[in-house]
């Protein structure tokens, strides 16, 4: 795609004028007069993994004294397939007390965030990420991010060959510039010698027109939201061993208020393709998008906007020219949640794994619950064991032997963990991006809110007779669809202070997209639209029919699942 470069969009020629990212970041950080970057850099920060922020509840006071914002910085950690060892699980730890908040952030893409960074502690803590053998490299920017994959390996017995495909493909797909290791690391890579870079073969001088993101998921679960990323891949097992991988495109949660042109969208089933062309068919599709994403209108930027303008026939077509092969059809798959399982379960190889609910995945200790220093103990005596990421900001203790199962359990239960686990399956099933205060592109609430709403929507639950029922709910301070909102059978999105925007209606499994339902809402206007829904749902449901279903069902939300329909109230 021919691009007019005087349209470019001013990051684009941040990105070139860079030299592999490198910019003027050193100099920004030894700027002791402001907090924060210059402008430039707080762009090509973001490739390095991280994000400016201030504390907003803060920002009038300072104001007032005539102080610039309290500016400081999220340092989001790359966990490929979402699997850390012990040792890095106490690192993060050390660091979130040594520099953070402190607490620990689990995203919903299965890596670590710290919050409240300053800016002269940014490298001493990237340099430590990096000595524990993880890196920030590409967590954020305009490149191929974290890689998720499906983390319970009692799943399925295929799981560990998924898990190092997927680690395949982030090695293969990480930037190889030297600028990272330069500024954060002197020169010093951890992994391995670092070569004089002056060329980016996969990305070129400016990288991708946006962010990418690609996922992993074993059926019958779903729980990374496979179409909900740029390019998915479905593992297809056959005769008890990893056959390939069906590949889905153009999924993706952001849009704009008030820009039609905008919107969610989820990946479209592309065909099937054998394991050990995997890493391959990625690299061909992320070249497509290279090559033909929109460079000048950020907005519309997402490889899904160069599918839904290019067509899905052509970038079918350019995939398997550039591949030199096509891909095959689609193998059969079917997935029953995109949820996680809670409680011990033993493994295939004899282990036990024990997928922990942590509240908005932020891991905090509080009077009631130790998970902080809870989970630390565990680490600290999880000898050959590990810590899973989910893509539901949970946690799970992976890989622990019959004989150390008892300790973990003393443990878990001596932090408060046990009781932390006493939740009602809606809080099990929710989402919850960080939003404000620290988020600079909030609207209203999300991590800090979300569980009381919850415990006010499960009431209505038990009026109706239906506690139990498991409902997905998501919710994000904005539009730009962090938490995957519009994959909730209950979905918010923040408008203003207090009001969110309902929608409804997405599939428990993650296959369908939910759909505006009312604009603006208060609480008491929500808990007041949701109340005779969850009634009739009681009433009328079928047999193991869930929530977003019933309302698809029973008409009470109607659309084609189309981009213009999304819009619809």
């Amino acid at each position: 795609m021919n691009q007019d470069k005087s349209k470019l969009s001013e990051v684009e020629h941040i990105k070139e004028r860079s030299r592999f990212l490198e910019g003027t970041i050193q100099d920004s950080l030894k700027d002791e007069v402001t907090g924060n970057l210059y402008a430039q850099d707080q762009q090509l920060i973001k490739f390095h993994g991280s994000y400016v922020q201030s504390d907003r509840e803060l920002d009038k006071e300072r104001k007032a004294q005539k102080l610039e914002p309290l500016y400081s910085f999220m340092i989001r950690v790359r966990v490929p397939g979402g699997v850390a060892s012990p040792a890095q699980w106490i690192t993060m730890d050390n660091l979130a007390t040594k520099y953070g908040m402190p607490t620990l952030k689990l995203t919903t893409r299965q890596a670590f965030e710290l919050h409240g960074i300053l800016k002269h502690n940014l490298k001493p803590t990237i340099k430590e990420i990096n000595e524990s053998l993880m890196d920030s490299i590409a967590a954020c920017g305009d490149v191929n991010r974290n890689v998720m994959c499906t983390v319970n390996p009692y799943t399925s017995n295929i799981h560990e060959d998924v898990q190092q495909v997927a680690l395949a493909v982030s090695e293969h797909l990480t930037p190889k510039t030297k600028a990272y290791y330069k500024i954060w690391v002197n020169d010093e890579q951890v992994a391995g010698p670092v070569e004089d870079i002056t060329e980016e073969p996969i990305y070129g001088k400016t990288y991708l027109p946006r962010k990418f993101k690609i996922t992993f998921a074993i059926p019958p679960y779903n729980d990374t939201d496979v179409y909900a990323h740029d390019i998915g891949l479905i593992a297809i097992e056959e005769n008890g061993k990893l056959a390939g991988f069906n590949f889905t495109a153009g999924g993706g949660m952001g849009m704009t208020f008030g820009d039609e042109n905008t919107f969610p969208r989820l990946g479209n089933l592309l065909g099937y393709a054998p394991v050990e062309k995997a890493v391959d068919v990625c690299e061909k599709l992320l070249t497509i998008q290279r090559d033909y994403g929109n460079r000048e209108n950020r907005k519309l930027s997402r490889f899904k906007y160069t599918i839904e303008r290019e067509g899905l026939d052509f970038v079918k077509t350019e995939l398997n020219k550039r591949l030199g092969y096509d891909l095959e059809p689609a193998k059969p798959y079917t997935f029953t949640t995109n949820g996680d399982s809670y409680g011990w379960v033993k493994g295939a190889n004899g282990n036990w794994y024990n997928t922990l609910y942590i509240e908005g995945g932020r891991v905090k200790d509080t009077e009631q619950f130790q998970l902080r220093k809870g989970l630390r103990a565990i680490a600290e005596i999880l000898e050959g064991g590990d810590f899973r990421l989910t893509g539901n900001q949970n946690i799970v203790i992976g890989n622990v032997s019959e004989a150390l199962k008892p300790k973990v359990q003393e443990l878990l239960v001596q932090h408060g963990l046990e009781a932390h686990q006493d939740v009602t399956p809606l809080h099990q099933h929710s989402i919850a991006c960080v939003a404000l205060n620290l988020c600079p592109l909030a609207n209203a609430e999300g991590e800090r809110y979300l569980p009381s709403l919850i415990t006010k929507i499960h009431a209505i639950l038990e009026k109706y007779g239906i506690p139990e029922q498991p409902i997905t709910i998501r919710m994000t301070g904005c539009p730009n669809g962090c938490g995957r909102p519009y994959l909730g059978e209950i979905g918010f999105v923040g408008r203003a202070p207090g009001k969110y925007n309902l929608y409804l209606g997405a599939a428990f499994n993650g296959d369908r997209m939910n759909v505006l339902h009312k604009e603006a809402l208060s609480e008491e206007e929500i808990l007041a639209e949701l109340d005779p829904l969850i009634a009739q749902y009681a009433a009328e449901r079928t047999p193991n029919e869930h929530f977003g279903d019933f309302l698809v069902r029973k008409e009470i939300i109607q659309h084609s699942y189309s981009k213009a329909d999304f819009h619809l109230a």
